[in-house]
This record gives C-alpha cells, structure tokens and sequence, in this order.
C-alpha cells in the first residue's frame, strides 16, 4: 500500500491535472484542421506518410507467405524511387522470423504484437512469456496492450508494474503500447492511461489495436498527444505516438498528421516519434487524391 501511494505522488509529480472538456478539445482540432493546405503540400505528406506507416497484418490466417508478401509490398521504393519504404511491418510473434529473414538488410523494421494482444486478459507470466519469444524471433519493436480491465477498476498501480515489466524483458527493443482508446470511457482514463504507460517506459503510445469497432479517433489522440507534450515540458524525453485503426484513407492519416504537427511541431513527424498502424492505407497514399504517382524513371 506504501509503495503504491509513493508511485501516485510521483505521478502526480510528473503530469498536473487534466482539465480539457470534450467541447475544449473538439474546439481545438476544428482550429487545427480549418486552415487549407495546397495540393502540393497534401501531396509532400502522403509521401512522407508512407516512409512512418506500420503496414499490417493480424488476422488467425496469417501465413508465411502471406508475410513475405506483406514484406515485399513494405518496400514502396520498389514502386517508385520517390516513395520511403514503409516504416515497419507489424505481425504475430510466430511469424517474425519470416519477416526478419525477407527485411534483411532493408532498413524495414519488424515489430510483433505480444503481450496478451489484443484483450490483455492473461496473466503476466504469459505476457512476459510472449514478449520474450517475439523477440528471440528477431522484433525490433513490441506492441503490448494496456490492462484495460485493471484500469477501470482503478487497479493503476498493478497495470504500471505489468508494463514496467514489460518494458524490462523488452530490453532494446522499442515498445509501443497500445491503450484502446475506444474501451476507456472517459477523457481522464485516455489521460491517466497515457500517463501510466510513459511513466512504466513505453517509448510510444497507440490509441488501438484496429480489433474493436472504435480505433482512432482524433479526440482521444489529441488527450494522447497532450500526454506527450506535457512529459516533454517536465522532463525533456519525447515520445512516440501511434494512431491506428479505421484509418483507411488519405484524408483521414491527414488529420492525425495535422493534429500531431499542430501540438508537437513537424520534428515530431518523422520515423523515430509518428508512425500510424495500417492494412490498406499504403496503397491509397500512393495514388494521392485518386491519382496514381507514376514513377518518374519509368
């Protein structure tokens, strides 16, 4: 009881109290997304989008040819030299030693979901169990899912210690972890979830795991990128921000592209702190607006 009353101080130490009401914030990303953005400009980010996209695949009849596949449409360079190649590809622990095999030597990193994706209902020797074999496979990156169930029932403490943990056996490996924005009823349970997981050591936070009907939505990744910045003023470390599910079009990495230049600052969208969590949405960034970017050496 001791030790839990002192990591609350401390945390508290870290972030003030969030006051922003969903009218405050919903204010703020219409101020953010009203100005309009030429043509070439929308054109330069759907570029760049490409080179900080975890292009995806999670479903139960994933394969190994399905990820070499996946590893081979990673490389968007191969399109047209103009295009990064996509800044990851995302799969389950199983099948990472296919991925890292096929990458080799492309500069493409691996991240496996492990952890109890995506429910995290399982317990911690599991979890760590999981973590461990991802990377053992070769993951660069682990993306684990917060306690959700623990969290609402106010079990803060217990879902830190898991992620710290976590955050041990990861090791070199970057973790991302995922919060699930759509299952946390409340703004403050988007701001305490964010607090906790950079408090036990995540290097980024993402809104979803893209297996619920709610993925992102610009509302709670404005509370998330709040998050960051305010770590940022009271520490000096910058973390990484990943949207991810139900993101499908253009128009839509657009506004989390906006949101996150418009409370970060464009140092922040790049590879190392941006990424966003994608199945489909590679191939309608290279065709823009609906028209395909040739490739100028063809």
């Amino acid at each position: 009881m001791y030790l839990h009353i002192l990591k609350v101080k401390w945390m508290r130490n870290i972030f003030a109290e969030y006051n922003q009401s969903q009218e405050e914030l919903e204010k703020r990303i219409g101020e953010m997304l009203t100005s309009p953005m030429p043509e070439v400009e929308k054109r330069r980010i759907y570029i760049s989008l490409l080179g900080l996209v975890d292009l995806t695949t999670l479903e139960g009849s994933d394969t190994k040819e399905k990820v070499i596949r996946l590893c081979r449409q990673a490389r968007f360079s191969d399109v047209n030299k103009e295009f990064p190649d996509a800044a990851a590809v995302c799969l389950y622990p199983s099948l990472v030693r296919y991925a890292k095999k096929e990458l080799h030597g492309t500069g493409i990193l691996v991240a496996s979901v492990a952890g109890g994706f995506p429910s995290g209902q399982t317990s911690l020797h599991v979890k760590l169990e999981e973590v461990r074999y991802a990377i053992s496979e070769g993951a660069d990156e682990i993306d684990t899912v917060i306690s959700r169930g623990k969290l609402t029932e106010g079990l803060e403490s217990e879902v830190f210690d898991e992620l710290s943990a976590i955050r041990e056996v990861c090791g070199q490996a970057h973790l991302k972890v995922i919060l699930e924005t759509g299952e946390l009823p409340s703004i403050s349970l988007v701001r305490r979830a964010s607090e906790i997981a950079i408090l036990a050591g995540a290097d980024f936070i993402k809104t979803s795991t893209g297996k619920i009907s709610t993925g992102a939505t610009p509302l709670a990744f404005l509370v998330m990128l709040d998050t960051i910045r305010d770590y940022l003023e009271k520490t000096g470390k910058a973390i990484g921000i990943k949207p991810a599910g139900g993101i499908r079009t253009p128009g839509q990495a657009l506004i989390y592209s906006r949101l996150l230049r418009g409370v970060l600052g464009e140092q922040w969208f790049c590879r190392d702190y941006f990424r966003i969590g994608a199945s489909s949405l590679a191939g309608e960034l290279m065709k823009g607006d609906g028209t395909i970017i040739e490739n100028k050496e063809q």
